[in-house]
């Protein structure tokens, strides 16, 4: 049984004024993945203690502060976008369903994961930094692409 909407909907909205994109159903997963071209940041969202104390805020940090941000960004709901999270589940190839995570593909393909280990009990600065990190090895353009 799904999350009540109305007990997930502020959540949702904490990403969603980032400029993620909702993706509520498999179908906007795929799309969202075979689309971006370049890098994709897919955030697994959560109602758990550690999305609201160190990922959200977290994400918002990253995203106000890094040079290299990823092309385009989605989130789906776990206990809530149930199919929209397997979904996006099965781009994290080697890794086990966590909530909240967040990977990072280009074209397609996972190339970096942070899982609930990863993000749980560490402050906004810390999940931040590592996304910034993140941002900076794989989303930056390349000279070539910029002339």
């Amino acid at each position: 049984m799904p999350y009540p909407e109305i007990m997930i909907q502020g959540m949702r909205q904490e990403l969603a004024q980032l400029g993620i994109k909702e993706t509520k159903n498999p179908e906007e997963v795929k799309e969202a993945v075979e689309k971006t071209d370049g890098t994709l940041m897919v955030v697994v969202n959560s109602v758990c203690g550690c999305a609201a104390g160190g990922v959200r805020p977290g994400i918002a940090m990253a995203l106000q502060h890094a040079e290299a941000k990823p092309d385009e960004s989605i989130t789906v709901f776990a206990g809530a976008d149930i199919d929209a999270t397997d979904v996006a589940r099965d781009y994290f190839e080697g890794y086990a369903p966590s909530s909240p995570s967040i990977g990072i593909l280009k074209s397609g393909k996972l190339v970096q994961m942070f899982e609930r280990k990863d993000l749980e009990g560490r402050p906004p600065q810390v999940i931040a930094q590592a996304l910034v990190e993140a941002f900076n090895s794989h989303c930056k353009k390349t000279e070539a692409a910029n002339n």
